[in-house]
């Protein structure tokens, strides 16, 4: 069995968010950059243990991105990917990105697609979906469980107050979150291995995009917190009626 993991990169959750260009782009000065950790923790991982196991003979690592990707892919190779493919793109675009990994993903005959269930940065959780479509696979999001036997997949995931568990046939597409494996951390030996594997550019194909953005803009600043004696209960159903809105 043949796995495809898509990579992205992300920024570190402590950086400081600001914008270029009018608020049209995100300032890259300073910015430290992570692999998406549900694309690492997750789906990487659980492909690492899939080829463990003995059920998967080769795990892909496939991104869209620029040469300063290069880094985020190398830590994936290290963590245990065999080879690695960075297609040398520069866009935010979500329909952009699953065509690329589609048209590639074609020529691959990959028998499992992984992906995080979402980005931390756009927090979309389409791209998935996306590739799913554009392979003409069943797709399954929201992944707890991954279990193969055969050519059958047995999933476990998340719904509205519980969970559900589906039974498709390879190949297929599974967005993965947390549960569906535990997180590792690179050991030197992988982090040597890496430097060796091969990290192949592919140009992007034609295609089109969904969406641009026009404007980013921050969240507004949270107020001060009013302090309230436990005598003063008017009070407080005032301010939850006028000030916070509360019905």
């Amino acid at each position: 069995m043949k796995i495809l993991v898509c990579i992205t990169q992300a920024p570190d959750t402590t950086t400081k968010i600001s914008f270029t260009d009018n608020d049209t782009k995100l300032n890259e000065n300073g910015v430290t950059w992570i692999i998406n950790p549900y694309d690492e923790w997750y789906s990487l991982v659980r492909a690492l243990e899939l080829k463990e196991s003995g059920l998967a003979t080769s795990i892909h690592l496939m991104t869209v991105g620029r040469a300063n990707s290069e880094a985020v892919i190398r830590k994936a190779l290290a963590l245990g990917g065999d080879e690695a493919y960075r297609i040398d793109a520069d866009t935010n675009d979500n329909l952009y990105i699953a065509n690329q990994i589609a048209s590639f993903a074609k020529n691959g005959w990959y028998d499992l697609v992984l992906a995080g269930k979402e980005s931390i940065d756009y927090n979309n959780g389409s791209t998935g979906a996306m590739i799913a479509e554009l392979l003409d696979m069943p797709y399954v999001a929201n992944a707890t469980k991954i279990e193969i036997n055969g050519t059958e997949a047995t999933i476990t995931r998340e719904i509205e107050g519980g969970q559900e568990v589906d039974a498709c046939s390879l190949p297929m597409v599974i967005g993965c979150q947390k549960g569906v494996a535990e997180a590792r951390i690179p050991n030197m030996r992988g982090i040597m291995a890496a430097r060796t594997k091969p990290l192949n550019v592919v140009a992007a194909s034609d295609a089109s995009t969904g969406t641009v953005i026009t404007k980013y803009e921050m969240p507004p600043a949270k107020s001060g917190v009013k302090m309230l004696g436990v005598e003063d209960m008017d009070e407080l159903v005032r301010l939850l009626h006028d000030e916070a809105k509360v019905i």
